[in-house]
């Protein structure tokens, strides 16, 4: 009963990171991370440094144990989880045993990440697959920059708020052809 206590204290009364850490996942400097569900076995996780992690990602370090335990009633699988320096995952994303997130690679919201990703390219989809370089992404979204960053909340809303449509994202219609 302490035990479920001091565990609830941790979950709810501390920062994510600092949750996260208290489980035993690594984590690097100046990260951004909006979990708090981890793997059963978050020692078997490192967040490098400069991550972000969006809300409602999913880290899994094991699978499948049940379906063979049929068989092989003691069987067992565990795979560590990496993310790089400089990486981003978006919200929703699902990250599998033993993958890795190459350095200043970006997942993109949604995605399930098979396979490990290397540095410097944007993931996206179910499986994920490579869409593009991190060097292509800037170029294609460098004209929608608002410069925001840094600004507080009112001031962002109010210069947003003002902005003129052609600097908003605006994504293609779906071909149905």
């Amino acid at each position: 009963m302490i035990r479920r206590l001091i565990n609830l204290y941790w979950k709810y009364f501390r920062s994510h990171i600092a949750y996260a850490r208290h489980l035993g996942v690594v984590v690097g400097n100046n990260c951004s991370i909006s979990i708090r569900d981890w793997s059963t076995e978050p020692y078997l996780i490192k967040i490098g440094n400069n991550v972000d992690i969006a809300q409602d990602v999913k880290i899994h370090t094991h699978g499948g144990g049940r379906v063979i335990r049929r068989t092989i009633p003691d069987f067992d699988s565990f795979g560590k989880v990496i993310v790089e320096d400089w990486a981003y995952i978006g919200s929703g994303a699902i990250i599998l045993p033993g993958v890795t997130i190459g350095e200043g690679s970006l997942v993109a919201a949604g995605s399930v990440v098979t396979k490990s990703i290397p540095p410097h390219i944007v993931v996206g989809g179910n499986p994920a697959k490579f869409l593009c370089t991190i060097d292509e992404f800037i170029a294609r979204n460098m004209q929608f920059n608002t410069r925001s960053k840094g600004l507080s909340v009112s001031e962002k809303k109010q210069m947003l708020m003002k902005l003129d449509d052609r600097f908003f994202i605006k994504k293609s219609e779906l071909s149905i052809i």
